[in-house]
């Protein structure tokens, strides 16, 4: 495992705590990790409320604050440019992410994090999970910007196309992602010698009876999950299922595009966490009025644990079946594991007992040792989260993925090292990844 370049975690940073983010002791970060990874914000680096304007400095003295910091304690940022943060105006005056008119704006701002940040930051992430932010927010309504239409999606949802907007937006994260790919190779990547990639998110198929049907199956719902994105990135174009099945609401790419986005990436990160159970639903393809999934023409049941937590269950090989998937399918790219982790009980007394995530952590480390030795080109590995916070499903305030607890009823929301956290480090230390018995107590922060 020492050959990983990065083993690190993921920081969260939250609009309204810019000015608290020295109260994290970075000396006991260090003592843990070599890398962190942070999600910029579009509507922090802009001074002007339309989202174009003159630059934020105050958000760029943020940033570089906390860019130097880390630095100077030997810990390697990743950043990632966006995740579900558009400006508000972009989204009321032109739709967002389902006008193409997104990639000119992406583009100004990522060149400003570029120009400023670039002599420091060398992975950079254009869009974070792109096909889960493309069909969550825009055909089950379940995250922001919130759109979705009739029949579909979990929430009566007051604007948006369930039927095209997924395809329209996943269109044109990947054509700010390749346009930005592309300035950043013109314009830095000789100087700042860094790297750019595409984040998506993933999960495992299990099998069930072993037949030529289930095959199919299985191949249609990867492509679909997957392929989606990867395709264009790797090969220029959509999987042929995807075309057929979705016809024209799936935007088809010119010459150009697609030698644009073809190999604009260093990199894929990756989001993993569990394993789904997919079954065939052809009868889907009759509907008259469809939306991704319907072209799936698949039920997928995504794996979560019923209460009491932990949230998810413990399959280590779903994360090495993903990795190999990977590597055979779409020529063994570069991989961050950028997301891995288990969600605990966020407030009880056995808070910071949390040897479950210790198990889930274990585990899935040894797999991605497995999938190293198969010849996966995995880079790094980072623990989703470095503390509590709030997150997006089932019930926020209930539980957390945090190796550090956050006492919610302190006025200054103490952190305490969780059990997961001193195991964690005692592991990038050297120490036996089956050890419990780990290292002496972090200091509060």
């Amino acid at each position: 495992m020492g050959g990983l370049p990065a083993f690190g975690i993921v920081l969260l940073l939250l609009v309204e705590e810019l000015h608290q983010y020295l109260r994290i002791s970075i000396t006991n970060i260090r003592k843990m990790y070599n890398s962190w990874r942070i999600r910029a914000s579009m509507p922090i680096d802009f001074l002007s409320h339309d989202g174009r304007g003159p630059v934020n400095p105050k958000g760029l003295q943020y940033y570089n604050n906390l860019i130097n910091e880390l630095i100077s304690h030997g810990i390697q940022p990743h950043v990632t440019l966006h995740h579900n943060d558009l400006p508000l105006a972009l989204e009321d005056e032109y739709g967002g992410w389902v006008n193409h008119r997104i990639v000119k704006d992406f583009m100004a701002y990522a060149d400003v994090c570029f120009r400023e940040f670039g002599d420091r930051v060398l992975y950079w992430s254009t869009v974070n999970e792109a096909n889960m932010f493309s069909t969550g927010g825009y055909d089950m309504g379940a995250m922001a910007p919130f759109r979705c239409s009739p029949p579909f999606g979990i929430k009566n949802c007051s604007r948006g196309n369930s039927s095209t907007e997924p395809y329209m937006v996943a269109h044109n994260i990947l054509l700010a992602h390749a346009s930005t790919a592309k300035l950043y190779r013109l314009k830095y990547q000789n100087k700042q010698h860094g790297l750019i990639g595409f984040i998506i998110f993933t999960y495992a198929i299990e099998r069930v009876t072993e037949s030529k049907e289930e095959d199919f199956v299985i191949q249609r719902v990867n492509d679909f999950n997957f392929g989606w994105l990867l395709h264009p990135l790797v090969f220029g174009d959509y999987p042929v299922i995807m075309k057929r099945n979705a016809g024209s609401r799936i935007p088809t790419f010119t010459n150009y595009q697609s030698e644009l986005v073809k190999g604009s990436f260093d990199f894929i990160g990756i989001l993993h966490y569990s394993y789904s159970n997919v079954k065939d639903n052809p009868d889907s393809l009759t509907m008259q009025l469809r939306d991704f999934y319907a072209d799936m023409a698949a039920t997928v049941n995504y794996h979560m644990t019923k209460e009491p937590l932990p949230l998810l269950p413990i399959a280590p090989w779903g994360l090495r079946r993903v990795l190999e998937y990977i590597k055979e399918v779409y020529g063994n790219p570069p991989i961050y594991i950028y997301e891995n982790g288990q969600g605990l009980t966020l407030n009880s007394d056995s808070a910071l007992d949390d040897i479950p995530r210790i198990d889930y952590l274990r585990e899935h480390i040894g797999a991605l040792l497995e999938a190293l030795r198969n010849g996966s080109n995995t880079r790094g590995y980072f623990v989703w989260s470095f503390i509590d916070l709030l997150e997006l499903f089932r019930k926020p305030n209930k539980f957390s993925f945090g190796l550090y607890h956050v006492d919610l009823d302190d006025p200054d929301l103490k952190r305490y090292p969780k059990k997961s956290a001193l195991w964690y480090s005692n592991f990038l230390k050297g120490g036996n990844i089956t050890a419990l018995d780990v290292v002496p107590k972090l200091s509060s922060v």
